[in-house]
């Protein structure tokens, strides 16, 4: 649904009748007018449309993905400001110390059986409803809307069984009746499979491939159905399977996907539904603004101001990109032939620019710039339409932040939100720059087959010109011949270890439904990664005398410890006379982690102690 009809997203309706019979006294049997009930309100594809707003309402709860947590269990953050020290609540996910009394995840597990009961209402009367109907219309729409609900319950699944107890969770699939309903046991991880395969199989086969109305932009579709059939396949091993529906989704016209032209209109709200997009929850703030932002009831996103930094932004930096991945992006090499990586500058005062055309390269690359926020970009603007350096000062080694979730291209900070910690942002959960790294993936077999290496590359470069950037492999034989090339000859191995360390992370850092986390999981090698990290160091120079606009008037000021570097600060970039080189902080990543992780402990989350409290049967 669009932004539009989420003010609907707050209906409520009746999800169980309670009802009392007494033989003695016919009063006590009647049913009370004021009171919807399961035989008065499921009548007709109205109430089922009712239904299904409650269903997305539920799907928006921000619970159900918890990035900040699963981001800090990933290798991708440093869970807020401080470095070298682990300030807030979120440091048990990047420790890896968290257990079943941990706050997330109690709540996502509630947050995603809040959004199985529901869907559970709409297809349960759905079906029903199907049985009785005669005219095509009706059931169109019926069959559409149980399709909607399907997939829901589906993708609640695959979250639950990814994220829990090695996928053994209770399955509950009908409308509870009574108390002991409710008190599912355990069901075996293939069952959970299979129950959420099926979801998404009649989802695939029953969905639009795109929503011909604008009212209908937002709704989940065959596409997204596909997306998440492949994935399941491809976390499974079963490439070839999942190779049939990434192929799908790449080229059947009628899906009408494309790369979208700009990476950042993956990011803001002026690009939300775009070409790229697959799946995304919609957000807005111009609806129940009387709400606060941790209510059910809220239809804004509420995590700019965790991703944003503070001072005068108003952001709270819960997490902050780890220094790797900051030095990825930053090392990101950029195709010289590509005007975009070319931005006007002085000659007389940059001795940089070129006197003949006033350009120079531009620092970072589009990828990074919109990905980062980083205190040295020279080209991409921050809030206000100032560069990072000049309005935020990036103290404390923090050399970056996420742009990814904040709303820097439109407000002047996160505080312009009324009430705060409020954002019209949507959430993207999938885009086709994912389908098409995954197709690679397949291509290769995962690292073992050398036949598929061409295609795959082939894929990845489509991924990495829309950013202009240097294209890996050789130019002989390249879609692109005319770009910039890193001239390497890659076996399925190595393109695999590519896909593995730079391009997906860089690609779709922070993005997804703990995408990252899962990867190193799927692929085997999460705790050598926190192992290899937790060995490198780095340490950060001053960003010397910065015009600082954060008052509207220029000021000089140094952003302190702010320019990330690897290795040992022997030889300071910017020294001024007399300074100690033995100031600078020297820290490294993922040491907790590296010592912590065990992956029968810490691959997945435990059944909640909350849901072992409430339920005998578990």
């Amino acid at each position: 649904m669009n932004k539009l009809n989420l003010k609907l997203f707050t209906t409520l309706f009746a999800f169980i009748a309670l009802t009392v019979s007494c033989e003695t006294d016919e009063f006590l049997t009647q049913i009370n007018p004021n009171e919807l009930s399961t035989g008065s309100f499921w009548k007709n594809n109205e109430d089922l449309r009712m239904g299904q707003i409650a269903v997305y309402n539920a799907f928006k709860n921000t619970n159900i993905l918890n990035i900040v947590a699963e981001t800090n269990r990933s290798d991708l953050s440093w869970p807020g400001w401080g470095r070298p020290n682990t300030p807030n609540r979120f440091s048990i996910y990047y420790l890896h110390t968290f257990n079943n009394s941990s706050n997330e995840v109690a709540t996502k597990w509630e947050a995603l059986y809040t959004l199985v009961f529901r869907a559970n209402q709409v297809i349960e009367n759905g079906m029903r409803l199907l049985e009785s109907y005669t005219d095509e219309a009706a059931i169109e729409e019926a069959t559409m809307i149980v399709a909607q609900s399907r997939f829901l319950r589906g993708l609640a699944y695959t979250y639950l069984y990814n994220s829990y107890n090695k996928g053994s969770v209770p399955i509950i699939d009908a409308v509870p009746q009574g108390e002991s309903d409710y008190y599912k046991q355990l069901s075996p991880a293939s069952d959970v499979k299979d129950f959420y395969m099926a979801d998404l199989e009649y989802a695939y086969a029953n969905l639009p491939a795109m929503w011909e109305n604008d009212a209908d932009q937002g709704r989940v579709t065959a596409a997204a159905a596909a997306a998440e059939l492949g994935r399941s396949y491809l976390y499974h091993g079963d490439y070839e399977k999942a190779s049939e529906y990434f192929t799908d989704i790449m080229t059947n016209p009628d899906y009408g996907r494309s790369l979208a032209e700009h990476i950042g209109d993956n990011f803001n709200e002026a690009g939300e539904h775009n070409s790229e997009s697959i799946l995304e929850v919609n957000y807005a703030v111009d609806y129940k603004t009387e709400e606060s932002a941790g209510t059910t009831e809220n239809v804004s996103a509420n995590l700019s101001r965790t991703f944003a930094p503070a001072n005068t932004i108003g952001g709270y930096r819960t997490l902050v990109p780890a220094a790797w991945l900051i030095m990825a992006y930053k090392n990101e090499k950029k195709d010289s032939s590509d005007p975009r990586n070319y931005i006007d500058c002085d000659p007389a005062t940059d001795s940089d620019c070129d006197a003949a055309t006033s350009k120079k390269l531009r620092k970072y690359s589009l990828r990074a710039s919109y990905s980062l926020a980083i205190v040295d970009e020279d080209a991409t603007p921050y809030y206000r339409g100032y560069l990072p350096g000049q309005i935020t000062v990036f103290n404390s080694n923090e050399p970056a932040y996420w742009r990814k979730y904040t709303n820097w291209e439109t407000a002047q900070d996160e505080l312009e939100f009324v009430p705060v910690n409020r954002s019209p942002i949507n959430t993207r959960l999938v885009r086709l720059a994912d389908i098409m790294l995954m197709q690679a993936e397949c291509l290769i077999k995962g690292g073992t087959d050398e036949s598929g290496v061409q295609d795959a590359i082939a894929l990845i470069n489509e991924v990495r010109r829309r950013s202009a950037l240097e294209l890996i492999g050789t130019a002989a034989g390249s879609n692109y011949p005319g770009s910039d090339h890193d001239g390497v000859t890659y076996n399925a191995q190595t393109l695999m270890e590519h896909l593995m360390h730079t391009e997906r992370p860089l690609e779709l850092s922070a993005e997804g439904h703990a995408t990252r986390f899962l990867d190193l999981r799927r692929w085997g090698v999460t705790k050598q990664r926190f192992q290899d990290l937790s060995t490198r160091e780095y340490w950060a120079d001053h960003y010397w005398n910065v015009e600082d606009m954060r008052s509207g008037k220029p000021k000089k000021q140094t952003r302190w410890q702010s320019v990330l570097h690897e290795g040992t600060p022997n030889n300071p970039v910017s020294p001024v006379a007399g300074f100690n080189v033995n100031n600078y902080t020297k820290y490294k990543d993922n040491v907790g982690a590296a010592a912590n992780y065990i992956e029968d402990v810490h691959g997945y989350f435990p059944i909640p102690n909350s849901e072992l409290t409430a339920n005998p049967n578990l």
